[in-house]
This record gives C-alpha cells, structure tokens and sequence, in this order.
C-alpha cells in the first residue's frame, strides 16, 4: 500500500510529487516516524562536553517525535559511545546535564554502570536467576564523528560513510573542526506546516528569486547547480562579483569558482549551510503533521565576514521561507489538490527527497 500510494517516477520529466496524504494523514506520520526518523542518522553538535575521559552528555534525539534519550560517553581509556540514557531496570533517566564521573549510577534503586555501559552493580538482586544478562546492560547505538561533530542512529540504515562522505569529501581542505559555536546566533523557530515542506523548500533554488530578493542579489542563478548524492543534495551557489565568496584552493574540485554556500541536505532533515564567515548547522524537528521546529546553529570560521554575502541575513530569509510553507501548508489541505510536478531544472533536489522518502515508506 505505502509503496503504491507514495510511488514517485524516477524519471523526473514525468514524474508527480508525493500524494498528498504523506502531509496530512496521521497514521502516515507515525509510519514516517519509524520508517525514515529511526532509521536516520541524527546531528548531536560539537562534542566538547565529552572531550576529556570521564565525560559523560546527555541528549535527545528528536525531541517531539522520537524523544530517544542518549548519552555520549567516554570512558576512561578515551573511548567514546553513544548509550541508551535509560536505566534498564525500571527505565528511569540516568543522566540529567553533563558532567564527569567513574561510572553512571541510577539514582532510583542506585544500579551502576561502567562507562562503556556494562553493568557492574545492583542492590537487591539475590537471587535472580540468569543475571545479569546482555539485556541488563545499557545498549549501545552507531557513531560517528566529522569536524569535532557527533552523529547517531538508532538503527542505521545507511553507513555513516555513505550518508556523510560526499559532504567530507567536498569540503574536506577547510578547517571546520576549528570552527567556534557562537551561541548568540542560536535560533529555534515554530510553524503550523509539515516538515517535509520545510525540507523541499530548501532544496530547490527556484523559488529564491521570487522570494528571497535581497539573497537573489548575491548570488548568480544562472550558475546555481544541484548535486545528488546517496541520500543527500548538494547545491552550489556562486557569488557575483564583489560579493563574499569561497576561493577554493588548487587541486580541489571547485578550484577556480567563486562560491558564496555550499548548501548541504542530509537525508532526512539536516541542513549544513557553508558559508565564507563559517557554518550554519540547521535540524527540522517534525512536532505533528502540521507542526514543526527548526534549530539554527552557528560556527563561525572569520568574523569579519559575518552579515555579508549569502549568509548574511539568516533571520529575514527564515521569515520569508516560513511564509511560502505555511501558505503551502494550507493550500495542500485542498480537496482540488493532489500532486504537483517538478521542475527538471530545478527541482532535482526535491524530487531526490521524495524518492528517498518513497523507498523508506515502502519498507
């Protein structure tokens, strides 16, 4: 049924977008919860909070939608994990904010666990037959690591290489790691539309001359160009002359271009926006069929480029893009309404996403 209903030609020329159900139908939505957010890797941020042995950080994963409480741990050999931040005894949270320690104790009935999430101590248990078994141990999800930037997933359906390697690969001879969070341009915004239009806004260009006019003067849209990867979207933007721009390095792919962002898409919901001043990390959080949160995340490389070129009026284009979801939001509730078609030129992006989201639905 769901391979049916969400079938989208790969043959772009001929192709209709998702029925519209995938927007609007609730049960739909839980499917997608499991079938494309569980599957997916998930942006922790930086990992200075575990950078030292003994660290232990808290996170969630998804708030709203998932709501996977984790935790970053590093034992006392330097080994990091990712771990289930659930005692599993009678599910309470182990851990409520960062913090350095010799082991994780839950501070219900004091069971105790290594670093490495092993279990190593609970009162009361005389007795017990079969314990502790692998079960009474913390489980332990996927990692991975790029630029000082953590991920995990609870059940993988990708390599981290896969998923992540052309993004790696591309931009690998700028410094990221050295990057500083600058938390006074943390943003978090909510709005009344799904998700996935949020995600197919940004992976297609066509619409910023129309919407976006003071970002449409940066950049030169007769170059702009879409990259497809494995379950990711590249779009080069390049800058007109006199704007902001990257001067990529010989030996290098983009040698020679000028370019104002690399636009990055990370199947499903991740956004890493590169910028000559540095990183703008972006993360669409579903909240309900027709609610959702984005979190802004900077990292700036060269402060003195803050305010120009094409991220530099970050706050106005989130508002404009807002508008023209939340118009679509409401226009996709029509009973005249069911797909729509894609632009081949430039609507690559969005028609890679939806084919993505058709094979997840069909599993």
């Amino acid at each position: 049924m769901a391979e049916a209903r969400f079938h989208v030609d790969p043959d772009i020329t001929v192709a209709r977008t998702l029925d519209k159900a995938f927007y609007l139908d609730e049960a739909v939505y839980r499917q997608a919860r499991e079938q494309v957010f569980a599957a997916a890797w998930h942006w922790l941020g930086p990992l200075t909070d575990v950078a030292d042995p003994g660290s232990l950080a808290p996170h969630d994963l998804l708030p709203g939608l998932l709501d996977e409480a984790v935790l970053l741990s590093r034992d006392a050999a330097g080994t990091l994990r990712c771990l289930s931040n659930v005692c599993t005894h009678r599910a309470n949270r182990l851990v409520d904010a960062p913090c350095k320690a010799e082991h994780i104790r839950c501070s219900y009935h004091s069971r105790r666990f290594e670093l490495n999430g092993q279990l190593r101590f609970m009162p009361g248990f005389e007795g017990a037959r079969n314990f502790p078994s692998n079960r009474d141990h913390l489980p332990q999800l996927a990692l991975g690591e790029w630029a000082g930037h953590g991920f995990t997933s609870l059940a993988p359906a990708l390599p981290l290489s896969k998923w992540l390697g052309e993004m790696q690969q591309r931009l690998a001879w700028l410094p990221v790691h050295q990057w500083q969070a600058d938390t006074s341009r943390s943003r978090t915004f909510e709005f009344d539309a799904h998700w996935a239009l949020y995600v197919e806004n940004y992976l297609e260009g066509l619409h910023i001359p129309f919407v976006h006019p003071a970002l449409n003067q940066t950049l030169d849209m007769a170059r702009y160009r879409y990259e497809l990867g494995a379950a990711s979207v590249l779009q080069l933007a390049l800058a007109h002359d006199g704007e902001a721009a990257f001067e990529p390095p010989a030996g290098t792919q983009d040698h020679g271009l000028r370019v104002a962002a690399y636009y990055w898409w990370l199947y499903p919901n991740l956004m890493f926006n590169v910028y000559p001043w540095g990183l703008s990390v972006n993360v669409v959080q579903p909240l309900g069929p027709s609610r959702s949160r984005v979190l802004f995340r900077s990292f700036v490389a060269d402060a003195s480029l803050l305010g120009q070129g094409a991220g530099g009026a970050l706050d106005p284009v989130e508002m404009e893009d807002e508008a023209v979801v939340l118009g679509v939001q409401r226009g996709i509730r029509s009973r005249l309404y069911s797909t729509g078609r894609y632009s081949p030129a430039h609507e690559q992006g969005t028609h890679h996403f939806h084919r993505l989201l058709a094979a997840a639905m069909a599993c």
